[in-house]
């Protein structure tokens, strides 16, 4: 596995609402998690369960919320979608692969945002999205 960033985290996750199960593959290919409509031409990563339980708070779907611990099966870099435009440095370790993520297992004990702080974070995606801003590509 090869990073750009110097430091690359011995645990990933993915937050999703998909019902998946260890040994599955994340692939490229499909819809985003955040409804953005159009297939993906990456796969994505985090070193931090809190980046990740974002993702499964923000995901569209009715499935249930879930994190899943997964494991990269090829190179993967910094998300620039976060790391160039939000969050310099990538202190979110973010990341993203055109390689699938392998399932390894569930991390079924987790707490979410506050409903507030949630609701903040859906208007402010909603916002960016009436701006044009691509949330995801």
């Amino acid at each position: 596995m090869t990073s750009s960033a110097d430091t690359v985290p011995q645990r990933f996750y993915h937050g999703t609402r998909a019902d998946l199960k260890p040994g599955d593959l994340i692939v490229v290919g499909y819809k985003s998690n955040y409804g953005t409509g159009k297939p993906l031409s990456w796969v994505y990563l985090t070193g931090t369960l809190d980046a990740a339980i974002w993702g499964a708070e923000l995901a569209v779907g009715n499935g249930r919320e879930r994190i899943y611990i997964v494991e990269p099966t090829g190179s993967i870099v910094s998300d620039p979608n976060l790391t160039d435009k939000k969050f310099p440095g990538n202190p979110t370790q973010s990341y993203r692969s055109r390689e699938p993520l392998r399932i390894l297992g569930e991390i079924t004990e987790w707490q979410g945002h506050s409903p507030e702080r949630l609701q903040e974070m859906r208007d402010n995606v909603q916002r960016r999205k009436a701006e044009g801003a691509e949330i995801i590509d």
